[in-house]
């Protein structure tokens, strides 16, 4: 039979499986060690705590708990670089008319706090109906926003 190491009193085979100390309060305070907690997987209705043992520790390391909306709309990751098209043009009608040299950029329909807003939540993991819906602006606009800073490396 198991005893306690800290008063020697016999332990309860159960109580043996999981600890080498009894239940009474000396005991209790001397042995008894806090666990350390982690949020692992958030999400808009409630968080998922795990203690962090070893097991935990691999698993964040591998990627098993990561925000699956940050990969659609623009993680902290880089973007991959677009594929260089190597092959030569081909050749081309001349033209009759010619075409204007200078075009005029066409005006977005969002201000520049809206722009940096949607930027931020995005960076704190809404999606981009949810960040329309805070703004005033269409799930479109925000996602041309998302795309934009993404294609200019701001993301």
């Amino acid at each position: 039979m198991d005893k306690c190491v800290t008063c020697g009193q016999e332990l309860h085979p159960e109580r043996a499986k999981k600890y080498n100390y009894c239940m009474s309060p000396e005991c209790r305070e001397k042995n008894a060690k806090g666990l350390t907690m982690v949020a692992v997987g958030v999400n808009k209705a409630a968080e998922q705590y795990m203690i962090l043992d070893e097991r935990t520790k691999e698993e964040l390391a591998s990627g098993k708990y990561r925000d699956q909306r940050r990969e659609l709309f623009g993680g902290s990751g880089p973007s991959p670089a677009p594929a260089m098209n190597t092959a030569p043009a081909p050749a081309r009608k001349a033209r009759t008319r010619s075409r204007p040299a200078t075009r005029k950029a066409a005006r977005q329909p969002w201000s520049r706090s809206q722009q940096k807003l949607a930027l931020l939540y995005n960076e704190q993991g809404l999606r981009p109906d949810e960040i329309a819906q805070k703004l005033g602006l269409s799930a479109y606009a925000v996602t041309q926003i998302i795309l934009d800073a993404r294609s200019r490396g701001k993301l």
